[in-house]
């Protein structure tokens, strides 16, 4: 009975976050080589019961040009989702570009899911802690390889 894998359940996402302001933007790290910076909207971070931490993220061009997705990763699985993204005129959430969970990947220039899951979002495939813990690494630049060197 003990070999039983238990059935996992993923919480139902019905209500979006509101549109990031730039005042609650958190700029990470994701790699030297990339022109673009990347942030996540500090109010929208939530870890869920089921295991995923959702966030918005916010890409960002030198030219100025925005991609903004309200996204989920799942640290048991190294996995990750969309489940919205900024609607074409920049003023609500468009569904339709969203899809379910896939394997991040972590070669890419711009794999900034990879740089959340290691850095602050996942640790032992579990979420580092509740969402205050994981704004405030982010925040203080507290990578988990910076936390688990000490």
């Amino acid at each position: 009975m003990l070999d039983k894998k238990s059935t996992w359940v993923k919480n139902k996402v019905d209500t979006l976050p509101p549109l990031p302001k730039a005042s609650d933007l958190l700029a990470f790290n994701v790699s030297q080589n990339t022109p673009l910076t990347f942030s996540v909207d500090r109010t929208s971070i939530s870890v869920g019961d089921d295991g995923v931490v959702r966030y918005t993220v916010v890409a960002s061009s030198p030219s100025g040009a925005r991609n903004v997705n309200y996204e989920g990763i799942r640290c048991d699985t190294y996995e990750w989702r969309r489940y919205a993204s900024i609607d074409d005129a920049g003023t609500g959430w468009d569904r339709g570009s969203a899809f379910d969970f896939r394997r991040i990947e972590n070669g890419e220039l711009n794999a900034y899911q990879a740089a959340l899951y290691q850095d602050y979002f996942c640790a032992s495939k579990l979420p580092v802690g509740n969402a205050k813990t994981i704004v405030n690494n982010i925040r203080y630049k507290r990578t988990q390889s910076a936390i688990n060197s000490r």
